[in-house]
C-alpha cells in the first residue's frame, strides 16, 4: 500500500498536468482544487460554464485570440459539475466537444445525483468519466492515472 495518494508527475511522465475545474459551488470548487493540487496538478478554477469557455477561448466573440491559443495548449483535462445555473456541465461538454481544437481534451462530469440517464447522456456526448460527489483523493488519483495511460 502506498504511503501517499499523490502522484509524482514530474518523475513519472515529465510534466505537470493542467486541469480546469468548473463548479458554481465555492466549497466544491475548492475541494476539487485541493484534491488536484495534492496530486501535483496545476489547477485553474471557473465558477460557471461561461467563465470556463472564456478561459478556453471558446466564446463566440473572438476578442481573446492570444489568450485562447495559450489556454488551449495548456489544459490537459476539464472537470465540471453537471448542475450549474446558466449553462449545465452537459452544455459545457457539448461546446468543448464541438471545438476542433479542444475536442480531444478529456472532460469529466461530476454530480451529487446518481441518475443513469444523465450519466449515459454525458458519456454518449464524449465525457471521459462521470463521477459522484463528493470527490475523494482516491477518485482523483484513479482518474489521473487513467489519463496518464492514454
Amino acid at each position: 500500500m502506498e504511503a501517499s495518494s499523490s502522484l509524482d508527475w514530474d518523475s513519472e511522465i515529465g510534466f505537470q498536468p493542467h486541469v480546469l475545474a468548473v463548479d458554481d459551488n465555492l466549497v466544491d470548487r475548492k475541494l476539487v482544487e485541493k484534491l488536484l493540487k495534492n496530486s501535483a496538478c496545476k489547477v485553474t478554477t471557473a465558477e460557471n460554464g461561461r467563465s470556463a469557455l472564456e478561459f478556453l477561448g471558446l466564446l463566440d466573440d473572438h476578442q481573446h485570440s492570444n489568450l485562447e491559443r495559450r489556454s488551449r495548449s495548456k489544459v490537459n483535462m476539464i472537470i465540471t459539475d453537471y448542475c450549474m445555473p446558466g449553462m449545465s456541465g452537459y452544455e459545457l461538454l457539448k461546446r468543448i466537444k464541438r471545438s476542433s481544437i479542444m475536442k480531444e481534451v478529456p472532460v469529466v462530469i461530476v454530480s451529487s445525483e446518481n441518475v443513469p440517464t444523465r450519466i449515459n447522456k454525458c458519456l454518449e456526448e464524449g465525457a471521459e468519466m462521470f463521477m459522484l460527489k463528493p470527490l475523494k483523493q482516491s477518485d482523483v488519483v484513479k482518474l489521473l492515472k487513467c489519463q496518464m495511460m492514454n
